[in-house]
């Protein structure tokens, strides 16, 4: 069992930056292929990002690409989100996952795909 931990979400203005940590804890011994998605305000969950378990491997949406970065601390058990240019429609609860079936050089895009799950952080631009 893998349990992960957000932090880092809040209220930004918009063109702001946040940056999201993921905290893993339990079974870490293995590598994980690491996904983050948000649920805007009375919308479906979305992909938002996704890195490979050899951590050379991203994928973004065009919504985000460019503005938002994913990355891993491997050492530390820790994920990361960088979201600069933030704008209105980012302000979602974002969640971290963690996908145990996927190959070494690839990424997840589809919430199926993922075994664990966050709780969810909250994350607010205005505009």
């Amino acid at each position: 069992q893998v349990q992960l931990v957000e932090s880092g979400g809040g209220l930004v203005q918009a063109g702001g930056s946040l940056r999201l940590s993921c905290a893993a804890s339990g079974r870490t011994s293995s590598t994980y292929a690491m996904g983050w998605f948000r649920q805007p305000p009375g919308k479906e969950r979305e992909f938002v990002a996704a890195l490979s378990r050899s951590g050379y491997t991203t994928y973004y949406p065009n919504s985000v690409k460019g503005r938002f970065t994913i990355s891993r601390d491997q050492r530390q058990n820790m994920v990361y989100l960088q979201m600069n240019s933030l704008k209105s429609e980012d302000t979602a609860v974002y969640s971290c996952a963690a996908a145990t079936s996927v190959s070494w050089n690839g990424v997840a895009t589809a919430e199926t795909l993922y075994d664990y799950w966050g709780q969810g952080i909250q994350v607010t631009v205005s505009s």
